[in-house]
Order: C-alpha cells, then structure tokens, then sequence
C-alpha cells in the first residue's frame, strides 16, 4: 500500500506532464484575453462554508465531502468544488470594495469528491475555473459560454454543443416549484429515495437525478421556461441574442439545473459526443446571492467549472496529439578526463537559457551518445581529448549527423543554430 496511490487518485508523470502545461497554457491564455486574473484559495475551507454556500440538499454536501476535524476541534473540508472558496476570498479580501466587476480564475485547483472512481471523474480532480463579481447583465454569461466553447474548438474539441437553461430567480422559482411539487406528489413513490428526501426543500433536484427511472417519471414535468418572472425572461432572451450574436450554435434544455443550490437564472453546459455518448466538459451558471447568503453585500455573479482530466481525456479520445517539446536543446558528452570541463559547458549553455545536461552516471562516452538518442535531444556537444587541448568542442545534429568544431565561447550560438536546423 506504501508504493500504491489511494483510489481515485492518479499521479501525473514527468513523461506526460508537458500535456498537463500545454493545456494549462491554453487556458492561461483564454482567461487574459477576457480579463480574467489568477486567483489561488486554500485546498480546504470551513466545512459550514459548503453547507451554506453549495447547499446541504447536494450529494456533494450529503454523501461526497472529505470532511474532518483538525486538532482544535474544527470541521474542515476538503474543497469538493471551487465557487464557494472564490467567493469567500472575495468577502474576506473586501475585492467588492474595489472596482467591479472582479474578474478572477483559478488553475489546476484541486477539486475533491468521494464517490466510485470513473472515466474522466477521480476522487482528486483538477479545475480550470472563472467566476465574476459583481456583473449583472446576460453578456457576462455570454462571455464566459464564448470562453469556454472557443477554447475548447481551438483545443481541436469537435462536436461540440451549448445547452442553456434559466432556472429563474427567488421571485419566480417558488411558484414553479409548486407546480413542480404538484405533478411530482402523483409519482412520489416511483422516485428514489434521494429525490423523495429532497421533495419538500428542493423538488428542482427531481430533474437533475442520473437514475433512469427518475428521469422518465420527470420526463413530462412543467418548464420552468413557463414561469420565469419579467426580468428573468429579459436575461434569458438577452443571453441567447449575445449568443446569436457570436454565432455560437446553442439549445435550450429546461432540464438543464446543475447540481449546485446557489445557482439562478442562467445554467449552462458544455457537451461533447464521444463513442460512449454525451460528455460534459463544461458547466456552470449564475450565482446572483451566494455572496449575500455568505454574509456579504448583494451582488450578482457568473462563472464556470472545467475539469482538466476531462479535457485530456477528451483530446486522446478525438486523437488530438499535444506537441511533445524535447527534454533539452543539447546534450554534453564527453570523454571521463574532461568530466569537469563538461560540467562547465553546462553550466555556460544553460545561462544563455539553453536547455542542456550532461551525464551524471560515469557512462562510457559511447553509452553516453545512446543515452543523448533516448533523450531525444537534437543536438549533442562533444569534448573529447583533443577538444580539450585546443579550447574547442564537437558540435553533432544528431538527425544529419553533420558536425562542426567550434571555440567553446561559440557553443550557445552554434547549438541554437543547429537547434533550429532540426526542427
């Protein structure tokens, strides 16, 4: 057990973390182009953070938190998903005080979740996360939908569909949930024990249940697109026009609700079809009174959750292929006199910002040349005796197999040189 991750976790390996970087650049990129600055909250919050914030009718809250007490007594949390952490740093740093609308994302957070291990969902998870403060209009909703289907279709992602759906405000969603209480009340029964439990505080969750048997007994339920109050019909209608304005293709799913108890208004999802069927990459929402419900001033807000593992998963499973970069740009071979004059050419490549490296196991020079093969570096720089007597050094592609003999205070120019004839 020493030598095996716990389940549901996964290491990333220095042959493949280049992908992981490749990706998080990507979204580096995306989040500047809109605004959007890095934000890095804690890896585990106050446990009533989430009851309160992501609400205790979830089976994020009920069933899937790593939840413990620490040496004083206090309930802590293991982060089972980033909004209600950005939010509280948003409260606890007075960021509303600031000019608005605070723009923030957060990368490769760590998300965790105690459920069965599955296809692109571990129990540790990675997120690439925005949330903005303080924008009421449909175009901050829009904007983040853009963000993210753009991202995603330059990733190379096909296939790919926007479902939207407003789940109105606490003006209007109580009288849709009177309807929705009446036409569920007739198939109580049938539903599962988790939706019966939550029929009374959130009938809404009825349509957000995975089990086959609850969604064919919901299949017929009222729309909540009925109901909506003016001002949520207003939001609605000017988010699908700032869609249409983008040209970004999108359907309306009023089944559509998230997980999440502090969502309003517009949820969103990303979705995909893969050979095992529809994947969601992507969703997120409005969340206009989580900053009040956490003590703090009423004020609207928007954001999205994007899973990294996912996304990986995704770009094999399309064979999209991330460019591997060489480890080094060079590799410093030599005969085992020379060993600290090798050492010194490293050091001198490596503060012109050269990739460079030499062998730190005492191979032959011959096992050394293999080694530089397997490395996959382009270049190799050689010194041997005769190099060393004239201040020189054997500059080799290893791809052509051309050299050049070159003064040692010439190496950087000639390995970039070369470095660049490779590619």
């Amino acid at each position: 057990m020493l030598t095996q991750a716990p389940r549901g976790t996964r290491d990333v390996l220095p042959t493949e973390s280049y992908r992981w970087q490749y990706l998080e650049e990507k979204m580096r990129s995306a989040a500047a182009l809109a605004g959007y600055r890095e934000v890095r909250t804690p890896v585990f919050e106050h446990t009533e953070l989430f009851a309160r914030g992501v609400g205790d009718t979830t089976d994020i809250v009920q069933k899937e938190m790593y939840t413990f007490q620490d040496k004083g007594n206090r309930s802590l949390t293991l982060k089972p998903e980033g909004t209600a952490g950005a939010a509280r740093c948003f409260l606890e740093s007075s960021l509303y005080a600031d000019a608005l609308p605070c723009k923030m994302y957060y990368l490769d957070a760590p998300i965790f979740r105690y459920e069965a291990p599955q296809s692109g969902r571990l129990r540790e998870h990675h997120q690439f996360g925005l949330e903005c403060f303080g924008a009421q209009d449909a175009t901050a909703d829009a904007e983040l939908i853009l963000l993210a289907y753009r991202l995603l279709s330059d990733l190379g992602v096909k296939n790919l569909r926007v479902k939207i759906n407003s789940i109105g405000c606490p003006e209007c969603r109580p009288r849709y949930n009177g309807k929705l209480k009446d036409f569920l009340a007739a198939r109580l029964d049938g539903l599962c024990e988790d939706c019966r439990n939550r029929y009374e505080r959130n009938p809404l969750r009825a349509l957000d249940c995975k089990k086959p048997n609850c969604q064919a007994l919901v299949k017929d339920a009222p729309s909540m697109l009925d109901e909506l109050c003016d001002e949520c019909r207003t939001h609605f209608e000017q988010l699908q026009a700032c869609l249409r304005t983008a040209q970004i293709p999108y359907e309306i799913d009023s089944r559509i609700v998230r997980g999440l108890d502090y969502y309003t208004k517009t949820v969103f999802e990303l979705i995909t079809v893969t050979k095992e069927g529809n994947l969601t990459v992507c969703g997120g929402g409005r969340y206009d009174h989580l900053v009040s419900q956490l003590g703090g001033p009423d004020l609207p807000a928007v954001g999205f959750g994007m899973g990294i593992e996912r996304v990986l998963m995704l770009l094999d499973g399309e064979g999209i292929r991330i460019p591997e970069p060489p480890q080094y740009d060079v590799f410093v071979t030599y005969m085992d006199a020379y060993r600290i004059q090798a050492f010194a050419l490293v050091e001198a490549l490596r503060s012109q910002g050269i990739r460079a490296d030499m062998d730190h196991c005492s191979r032959s020079l011959k096992a050394q040349f293999k080694y530089a093969n397997k490395t996959g570096a382009p270049v190799s720089a050689t010194i041997g005796e005769d190099e060393a007597e004239h201040g020189t050094v054997k500059i080799k592609d290893m791809r052509t197999r051309e050299e050049r003999t070159v003064p040692l205070e010439d190496a950087g120019q000639t390995v970039m040189m070369m470095r660049k004839e490779a590619e």
